[in-house]
């Protein structure tokens, strides 16, 4: 079986810039959702605490509707080029 895929029409340069835009998305998603389970456990323990936190609940709902908002399939995202 040979392998007839399309020459690459990017550079190398290009190729690396790709790369490396990836490792920081990749770290950001982490990053992205460490925040938002450690604050969700924050709010379930105070909430099964009877710990009433008005800052902490406001901070919960900014953190899942930006998560949320983040998260919307039509909003198009990804790597780019433009330099």
């Amino acid at each position: 079986m040979t392998d007839e895929s399309l020459p690459s029409k990017t550079t190398s340069e290009e190729d690396k810039h790709t790369a490396s835009q990836r490792r920081v998305n990749i770290i950001w998603e982490f990053t992205q959702a460490f925040i938002a389970v450690v604050v969700t456990l924050a709010n379930v323990y105070a909430a099964l605490a009877k710990i009433d936190s008005q800052p902490l609940n406001n901070t919960f709902f900014l953190v899942v509707g930006f998560y949320f908002g983040r998260t919307n399939h039509q909003r198009v995202g990804g790597v780019e080029l433009g330099r």
